[in-house]
């Protein structure tokens, strides 16, 4: 596909080429986000982007319906990928706009010759047209499965289930949905209510749901909110924005954000105290992030790309008072956001994730002062990654002790309507190992 050479202003059939290209890179295995971000460097289109963006974030949350029902369409289940990509964002379209069903499959064809796939406009005409004559059946009878139900892996259902047998099912709905924009207000410039009234001038309505947290009841483009490019607030889930006040950072204290990029968590610390930061990530293109957001925030940090399993490079023999590790995890909580990662996870993934989580638990207690606190925090809903993870390191530690959290009994938060899914423990250590 040439989408370099794409004319303006652009159309259906561009938008599903850009989605089948996209969505042919994901099935291959790469993230949403990097494919994403390619066609945005490559064609510099911002409206063909988000369109194609809003095409592939449909399919992928309803992919394991689409995917079952582009097998039964097709004679030979073998296509490749940039072609099945296009039809499983079509069937998407189709499915949410049957009364549009004349042009969804129309421009689909064209997108065919936009992709350089001249001879699958029959196919692809064949497979929509099969779709519309038979949606009434094949839909119901792959939603009767819990993977077409609930549009998740059998194994990702079958684990939540097990580990909430109260709570699962909504969690997984709740995974579906679109997601919240929830802003943090900046302290050090004004409080939630004073935004507030900023928000209401602007005509964007939002309520308050914490001390510094607004939620957006529309999300809206960034340039929008008054007194985003003065640091006077920062987007950020309102889970993510309970790690900063559990980590009880004072002011002129020694303090570590390990795993740190983009960035939020870091300036939310310096919000709320004077304190020595460094915060650090094996990523350096994301640890550029991390400066970028603090320089909006006019805030300052030391920041270094660097391997957070070998601490004594950034340590430089001194221990920290406050820890925040903000572990590599299975993302499991914040698939709504990144819809594609359910589908791109196996269930054996996450030991892997859980051997890391590990060793970095290991590596940031050596450089924890005695009487110094751990934040572990993970974007996971899977048990392994979370409180099993806690229970081993403390069985572990004679000298790890876990602190309550005010209003999260167990650490765990499932995504709501108001969050994405978190974990948090805080770990003091009382002596010496």
């Amino acid at each position: 596909m040439s989408t370099a050479s794409v004319a303006h202003p652009h159309s259906l059939a561009q938008s599903f080429a850009a989605a089948g290209e996209i969505l042919g890179r994901v099935l291959a295995g790469e993230s949403l986000n990097a494919a994403l971000g390619d066609l945005k460097r490559r064609i510099g289109a911002q409206a063909l982007a988000a369109a194609a963006q809003d095409l592939c974030f449909n399919a992928l949350r309803g992919y394991g319906v689409f995917d079952a029902v582009l097998d039964k369409l097709l004679d030979k289940p073998q296509v490749e990928l940039p072609l099945r990509g296009l039809l499983l964002a079509a069937i998407a379209e189709l499915s949410a706009r049957p009364q549009s069903a004349h042009a969804v499959v129309h421009q689909a064809v064209e997108a065919a010759v936009v992709l350089g796939r001249s001879r699958a406009k029959g196919l692809v005409n064949a497979v929509l047209r099969g779709l519309q004559r038979r949606m009434q059946v094949l839909l119901p009878e792959i939603e009767a499965t819990e993977p077409g139900r609930y549009r998740h892996p059998q194994w990702w259902i079958d684990a939540l289930r097990a580990a909430y047998p109260a709570g699962w099912e909504s969690a997984i709905i709740e995974s579906n949905r679109h997601p919240p924009m929830t802003l943090r207000v900046n302290r050090r410039h004004l409080s939630a209510l004073a935004y507030m009234e900023k928000l209401h001038r602007a005509g964007i309505e939002a309520r308050v749901l914490d001390t510094q947290a607004v939620l957006l009841e529309k999300p809206c483009r960034v340039e929008l909110l008054p007194g985003f490019a003065e640091g006077e607030v920062s987007v950020q889930d309102a889970g993510a924005q309970r790690a900063a006040p559990f980590l009880d950072v004072r002011d002129g204290m020694r303090v570590l954000d390990a795993c740190a990029a983009p960035g939020g968590k870091t300036g939310h610390i310096l919000e709320l105290a004077d304190c020595e930061l460094v915060a650090v990530d094996a990523d350096g293109v994301r640890a550029r992030r991390i400066a970028e957001n603090l320089s909006r925030l006019k805030l300052e940090a030391r920041v270094i790309s660097g391997d957070c399993l070998e601490p004594e490079g950034f340590a430089e023999g001194r221990p920290f008072e406050r820890i925040l590790l903000d572990a590599p995890c299975s993302a499991s909580g914040v698939v709504r956001r990144h819809p594609d990662i359910k589908w791109l996870r196996r269930a054996g993934d996450i030991a892997g994730f859980a051997r890391t989580q590990a060793a970095l638990l290991q590596a940031m207690w050596q450089v924890l002062a005695v009487g110094g606190k751990l934040l572990y925090a993970t974007c996971s809903v899977f048990p392994q990654e979370n409180g099993e993870q806690v229970r081993d390191f403390l069985r572990r530690y004679r000298h790890a002790a876990r602190l309550p959290l005010p209003g999260l009994a167990d650490g765990q938060i499932l995504p709501s309507p108001e969050s994405d899914g978190f974990f948090y423990a805080l770990l003091e250590k009382r002596g010496p190992e």
